[in-house]
């Protein structure tokens, strides 16, 4: 079968307007065909935006080479409203990247059509499908265009009106104004129904401008469905501009088809056969043959390289206190600048807590490669994603007890498979006077339950700096908590780490309990132990550094016929340590004592809190009392 193409000239940017809209039919008989065969999808949320999508990608405005997906200069495409897939899937098969027989296969099990875009589609740019984030990675995606890749590279959002009731849009578009990304176009699909009904704003698009503007955008509204007038506006306004670009869009949902259009009750609805048929009647003559043409990039500008400057640059040295001790997030920010000498690609984003999570090292020495994300870690953490796609490696760091607010972004970072090093400061109570709000109790807990993490919480500075050089090596999500408090070095320099591994610091023939610990109470632990054997009674202490992967191997080495083992960390019960040596123990089903953060956390030193919630050394030494049958408890 022989296939002609959208013809447009470039030179006056003038599209045969009736080719194109030829094409829009037959994206729309696609849209219906695959979603009817499926019997599941969101026909109607496809169909208010084809001409919105298919004038952007056939006219010569979106530019990309399908054949190199991984080319700098492409343009970017993300579909925030994802559930408009069927329109996504049928634009490429419209170019001619993907068969067209594949779409019939649409949402089925070994299909890579999902119902929602995911990257097992080689066009996907990231995963969505939880609303209101696909702005915020293509913030991530047109500040590496503009400000690391120094391309002449766009990236376009489309987003539907019912996600901009979400707040980190709105995150997203004042972030994309503060640091000018011209080269950012966002395409609001205006269709007034949502799920169960209007949206907030309905048809009003003068507001939708009016908000957008205030936020530092240029804005545009349009009919969503006039080719001619689209063509003009995408080439119109379009270039070389400081602002980003917000094209409104009234559309009509279920557009084309009279018993769809504008209607109630359709989101998420597919039709019958005998509504198919009827749909099929309605739409007309469909010219099959009919193809798209999507431009290819120009050249890329050539990058800035760091190479000859790198040398000049000093390391700055961790401080201690006057017993030497170091805490580990002060190893986080001097190693960063230590990796980032011999990696062009790490990228440090922080939540305006620089000074406290110790990214602001970075500031002094790459301040190119540095972002502030201000207070909006749902925004950060996609926009994590955006740069992460583009192939950078980015640290993202805030307190660990604010990360849980971005758990959803980072669920979907990782279904993005994204290579982002996430760094939690103020873990614990340790944390001290603060109080609870900032304390992290609860994100060891929600980093494990991600799908391919892996979780590192290191004792001391030597451990917090060779972890992170490992992690930036890795492909999947990495989350490192770090300690407020100093604390002793326990190794040397030339100690060996691995992810899924752990040190055994304490051990002999006669040890009666083993404790396992992480972090902080690894001090504890080690203090447990110096007083125990002031009562000759011996344990064996075990540095859990990484509690996934966990050390499965050694940790049963380590026990061995031990009867007696005590887990302690700072950290809610639920989800913790504790549950992670549970599971890797779940053949041998030991009984394990769980000293873990039980009740309400409180303003107070470190020293107070920890024994507050029993998790501090003397918890430890009366813990082994205890279970040894000791009816002495340790004289504080």
């Amino acid at each position: 079968m022989v296939y002609y193409h959208v013809i447009y000239d470039m030179s006056t940017k003038q599209i045969q307007i009736k080719e194109l809209e030829k094409l829009n039919k037959l994206l729309r008989y696609w849209i219906l065909d695959m979603t009817t065969i499926a019997g599941s999808g969101h026909p109607t949320s496809s169909l208010s935006a084809v001409e919105l999508m298919s004038t952007l990608m056939y006219s010569g405005v979106f530019r990309f080479d399908v054949k190199e997906v991984d080319n700098a200069n492409n343009d970017r495409l993300i579909f925030s409203k994802g559930h408009a897939s069927p329109l996504f899937y049928s634009l490429w098969a419209g170019a001619g990247a993907i068969p067209v027989a594949d779409l019939n296969i649409f949402r089925k099990f070994d299909s890579n059509l999902e119902g929602h875009p995911t990257m097992r589609f080689p066009f996907t740019e990231a995963a969505t499908g939880s609303l209101g984030q696909g702005l915020s990675v293509g913030v991530g995606m047109a500040m590496a265009q503009k400000k690391l890749d120094k391309t002449n590279a766009r990236t376009y959002v489309l987003l539907g009106d019912s996600e901009m009731a979400e707040g980190q849009v709105w995150e997203a578009m004042n972030l994309a104004s503060y640091y000018e990304l011209g080269n950012l176009v966002a395409v609001v699909d205006v269709n007034r129904l949502g799920q169960r009904g209007e949206t907030m704003l309905g048809h009003d698009v003068a507001k939708y401008a009016e908000r957008a503007r205030a936020f530092g955008w240029r804005t545009v509204v349009v009919d969503g469905h006039n080719v001619d007038e689209l063509m003009r506006v995408y080439t119109d306004m379009i270039g070389s501009h400081k602002k980003p670009l917000m094209v409104i869009a009234k559309t009509y949902k279920g557009k084309g088809i009279s018993f769809l259009e504008d209607k109630y009750s359709w989101h998420g609805k597919t039709l019958s056969k005998q509504e198919f048929l009827e749909a099929t009647i309605e739409l007309g003559d469909i010219d099959f043959d009919v193809r798209g043409e999507i431009s290819k990039p120009g050249t890329n500008v050539e990058m800035h390289s760091e190479k000859d400057i790198v040398e000049t640059r000093l390391i700055a040295s961790i401080q201690g206190n006057d017993n030497g001790e170091y805490a580990t997030r002060d190893a986080y920010g001097n190693t960063l600048v230590e990796m980032m000498q011999d990696d062009e690609k790490i990228v440090v984003l922080d939540a305006e807590v620089s000074n406290s999570t110790r990214s602001e090292a970075v500031k002094d020495f790459y301040p190119e490669r540095f972002f502030e994300m201000f207070i909006a870690e749902q925004n950060m953490v996609s926009v994590a994603v955006g740069l992460s796609r583009r192939g950078y490696k980015p640290f993202v760091s805030t307190f660990a007890a604010f990360m849980t607010r971005a758990h959803d972004q980072i669920r979907m970072a990782g279904l993005s498979e994204s290579n982002i090093t996430f760094v939690g400061s103020h873990a614990g109570v340790s944390i001290g006077e603060d109080g609870g709000s900032q304390m992290g109790l609860a994100d060891i807990s929600m980093f494990r339950a991600i799908f391919g993490s892996a979780v590192l919480y290191p004792s001391d500075v030597v451990s917090a700096s060779k972890l992170l050089k490992l992690v930036s090596g890795a492909s999947d999500i990495s989350y490192i908590r770090t300690t407020r408090e100093k604390t002793i070095t326990l190794y040397n320099d030339d100690e060996k780490f691995v992810i899924g591994g752990s040190k055994v610091l304490r051990s002999s023939k006669k040890d009666v309990a083993v404790v396992i610990a992480a972090g902080i109470t690894v001090h504890e632990a080690l203090k447990a132990y110096e007083i125990l054997q002031m009562k000759d009674i011996n344990i064996r202490v075990i540095d859990l550094y990484s509690i996934k992967p966990i050390d499965t191997e050694i940790l049963l080495e380590s026990i061995g016929n031990i009867e007696q083992i005590i887990v302690v960390e700072d950290h809610y019960v639920e989800g913790g340590i504790g549950e992670s040596v549970e599971s890797a123990l779940i053949d041998i089903c030991p009984v394990i004592s769980h000293l873990a953060v039980r009740k309400m956390p409180r303003s107070g030193t470190p020293e107070e809190l920890l024994q507050y919630v029993k998790i501090n050394y003397s918890a430890i030494v009366d813990e082994v009392y205890k279970l040894n049958n000791k009816k002495e408890k340790y004289d504080r």
